[in-house]
């Protein structure tokens, strides 16, 4: 975020426009951040303050202990929540923090990040070392990190959607490590693709892709359908766009076209892989400006940023319109980025989406690690277990899974690892014989100040996507049945996606079959500013996202399902019943921009030099893996326990 003259001015930004007093306040309650940078001279002093009367006592929070805390269930601001990252900026703006005292406490392995990767690295460890005593420090009031669960009853149903991470789906298929492990924990992605899915559920009830044009952008709110295979001229007749956009996106569309004639498929890769995908519909479709506009938001969720920071060629492959004449070769070329390149090669890895996403994949991973803590056996009783959050990090335990706790520094010390954290109003350290650092890779060279400049510098110039998921349950879901529409993209709008809840039955839990009951609605914001690289794009759109208040997504929520779906009687004064926003401004692990530039030459890319390892100290994590998907975190996951034990 920009700094600001004036103190209050720059409090309120840095804190989405609570006051100073509210932030401390919250984090009285429950404190964390994804990393905090702690003068050397703080560091200095905490050497010589005494050492915590009883080590067992520091704990991550005393409410994590308690019968009632279960943070799936919680609504509003979740994600990055109120607490979990003010204390990084007020560090940044040079603010003392919390004086750092011994517990004498030590591990076989200390790993900072209860997500996918930190929990994979636990397991792997376990594996390898049956007795070994590990703690996990992660800064939110959950584990699972971007892999959320969002939770909520109503009238006695169990309603589940993914705060994060949507799905077990990768551009490449995974790994056999990443497999393996997924497997080992009892979830078979192949055969659940096919046992707990029905993909054509709201097609064979007259359901399908729909398109919401709204009145600020286009003139009037209007709501149009497409099904697939359907002719786009009849779809597109009632849409808001002058007759020219209409014809250009039939065109673009349908139309077998070679816009770029006497180059032969590798030529035409090439000339695609230097330009975005708005300037092809600008300057070689030559398509009107209405046309343009309805595909502006199209790779909001796959990139968080427009088709104008977005390569032409990583556009074909995604499968957007506009190529089919061009009669490409299959297949990628070096510059196109991992995820539309991994698509292009083999199609991607089986896709299954469980009912709370990626959450189940965590979850499975601690009832792997504390059996106590997560009752049952098989993943179809997973779904529907409640995770006894009092038996994650009992001082007794092998394994010690602690909320709510920030890690402020990480260091090699006389062989071993000295870890600082900060938890509520009291500040420990730990130490450890190895330590894996698990977390999101920008904030990785201020925890652990002794890495090379070089390394720091690769770290940092890693920005991840800014994104946020809402949860959004509503009373019925008739007005979609009345619209056609089961998933609505907007050319413009606040939310770019929104969809119904996919049809999913495993073990006790099922998705309404009758648009008369209640469910969840999963809407998709990326705060980007076009105009820009999408790197900029990227933390500009990051320090919206910190700035906006709940009410404001909530405003926005509400006025977009009214003016999208009001014309079928929705009114969100009435029918929706809770709200839970999931903002995550470190989102999306970095990738390789095409628009950027050339890739780098093999074992330099920025990600490979920013995850070597640092004495005792590896690094996991999806960033390093240079992909945002699961598989990436799991396999660096692999990774990096191999570089500490072999």
């Amino acid at each position: 975020m920009n700094k600001q003259n004036k103190n209050q001015k720059k409090n309120q930004a840095s804190t989405g426009g609570l006051s100073r007093r509210d932030v401390l306040q919250s984090l009285a309650i429950t404190m964390s951040a994804p990393g905090l940078l702690i003068p050397q001279s703080t560091r200095a002093q905490s050497a010589e303050t005494a050492a915590i009367t009883d080590p067992a006592k520091m704990i991550a929070n005393e409410v994590q202990n308690t019968a009632d805390y279960y943070p799936p269930i919680k609504t509003g601001l979740r994600g990055t929540h109120v607490g979990a990252y003010e204390a990084a900026h007020m560090m940044r703006d040079g603010e003392q923090p919390i004086p750092i005292e011994e517990t004498g406490l030590h591990y076989d392995m200390v790993i900072v990040g209860g997500g996918i990767s930190g929990l994979s690295a636990a397991w792997l460890v376990r594996q390898k070392r049956p007795k070994a005593r590990i703690l996990i420090l992660d800064n939110h009031d959950d584990f699972g990190g971007h892999a959320k669960r969002n939770e909520f009853h109503v009238d006695g149903q169990l309603h589940l959607m993914n705060g994060g991470t949507l799905s077990i789906q990768s551009p490449r298929p995974y790994s056999k490590n990443a497999d393996g492990l997924i497997k080992a924990l009892g979830i078979d992605a192949q055969a659940l693709n096919t046992r707990i899915q029905k993909k054509g559920f709201y097609p064979e009830h007259g359901l399908v892709r729909g398109y919401f044009f709204d009145q600020a952008n286009f003139g009037r709110d209007a709501v149009i359908r497409h099904a697939e295979g359907a002719s786009w001229k009849t779809a597109i007749a009632g849409a808001p766009l002058s007759p020219q956009g209409r014809k250009d996106i039939v065109r673009i569309e349908e139309a077998h076209i070679d816009y770029l004639p006497g180059l032969d498929s590798a030529q035409k890769k090439e000339r695609l892989s230097s330009i975005s995908y708005l300037e092809f519909l600008t300057t070689i479709v030559k398509a009107d400006p209405d046309a343009i506009r309805f595909y502006q938001q199209r790779t909001h969720g796959e990139f968080c940023i427009g088709i104008d920071a977005v390569s032409a060629m990583d556009c074909w492959g995604l499968g957007l319109p506009g190529f089919q004449g061009l009669k490409l070769a299959p297949g990628a070329i070096p510059r196109m980025g991992p995820t539309c390149a991994g698509f292009a090669d083999t199609g991607g890895s089986v896709d299954v989406h469980l009912p709370d996403g990626g959450a189940t994949v965590a979850r499975s991973l601690v009832r792997g690690l504390i059996p106590d803590a997560v009752p049952g056996h098989t993943v179809d009783d997973l779904i529907t277990a409640k995770v006894d959050y009092s038996k994650l990090d009992r001082p007794e335990a092998d394994v010690q899974i602690r909320l709510n706790s920030i890690v402020v520094n990480a260091s090699n010390v006389d062989g071993k690892v000295r870890i600082e954290y900060v938890s509520g109003e009291k500040g420990a350290a730990v130490t450890g014989d190895q330590c894996i650092l698990a977390c999101w890779n920008m904030v990785i060279p201020y925890l652990c100040p002794e890495l090379p400049d070089t390394q720091k510098a690769a770290l940092k110039s890693l920005v991840k996507a800014p994104l946020v998921y809402c949860s959004v349950v509503i009373k019925n879901w008739n007005a979609f049945k009345k619209l056609g529409v089961a998933h609505v993209h907007s050319p413009a709008a606040y939310f770019a996606d929104i969809w119904l809840n996919e049809w999913l039955s495993i073990g006790q839990y099922h998705t309404p079959r009758s648009p008369d009951q209640p469910i969840v609605v999963h809407m998709v914001h990326t705060p980007c500013k076009p105009g820009q690289n999408g790197t900029d794009q990227l933390r500009i759109g990051r320090a919206e996202l910190l700035a906006t208040s709940l009410a404001t997504y909530e405003d926005n929520i509400r006025k977009q399902l009214d003016a999208m779906l009001g014309s079928a009687g929705f009114n969100s004064s009435e029918d929706i019943v809770a709200i839970t926003v999931n903002r995550w401004p470190h989102g999306y692990a970095y990738e390789y921009d095409p628009m950027l530039g050339p890739p780098s030459e093999p074992g330099k890319e920025p990600y490979v030099i920013g995850r070597q390892r640092c004495g005792q100290i590896a690094i996991a994590n999806s960033d390093s893996g240079g992909q945002a998907y699961m598989d990436s975190a799991i396999d660096q996951a692999y990774r990096a326990v191999g570089e500490l034990l072999g």
